[in-house]
């Protein structure tokens, strides 16, 4: 921070940042606990706290394939918030054109009804825009229609269980035109 180059710096943290600094300048933040690098791994510790108890926090938890490379129950995959939500549906659009001219509505006054704005209701039946949570579930309700379309892929199809040599290509659908 000074710039001094003097030959007893320690490493800090200083807003996330890594740096260099005197004894003067380390107050500004926290100093970097250093571990050998006899490991191969990255000489910093990797836990969110600067405490010097984190040194075998920081190893296991995140690589489960590093021992042996075989193993039938390490390669599943982990389920992550993603695979419980619903995406929303490709032709969102027309779904909600179609609901709103089928009620005889304009977009004026479906936007009234929804205490929306009117260029919220143009931009999502043009696809500009995707409808947050809330929006959606105000549409969903007033026309009972869906909006979102649930995801295809079965857990099993990526438990990599039979071979564990499956790759995207064996997932994917594709949209023939």
């Amino acid at each position: 921070m000074c710039g001094a180059e003097q030959s007893s710096l320690t490493t800090t943290k200083v807003e996330g940042a890594e740096l260099e600094l005197c004894d003067e300048c380390k107050e500004f933040g926290t100093e970097v606990k250093t571990e050998p690098s006899s490991t191969g791994s990255s000489k910093y510790s990797t836990s969110s706290s600067s405490s010097s108890g984190s040194s075998g926090s920081s190893g296991g938890s995140t690589t489960t394939t590093s021992s042996g490379g075989s193993g039938g129950s390490s390669t599943q995959r982990r389920k992550d918030m993603f695979d419980d939500m619903d995406e929303i549906a490709a032709d969102y659009d027309e779904r909600i054109r179609e609901a709103r001219e089928g009620e005889g509505l304009t977009q004026e006054e479906l936007a009234n009804d929804l205490n929306e704005k009117m260029s919220l209701i143009r931009k999502l039946e043009r696809g500009d825009v995707l409808p947050s949570d809330d929006v959606r579930k105000k549409l969903e309700s007033k026309f009972t229609i869906t909006l979102t379309e649930g995801a295809d892929v079965d857990d099993a199809e990526w438990s990599g269980s039979s071979s564990g040599s499956m790759t995207l290509g064996d997932v994917v659908k594709r949209k023939e035109d």
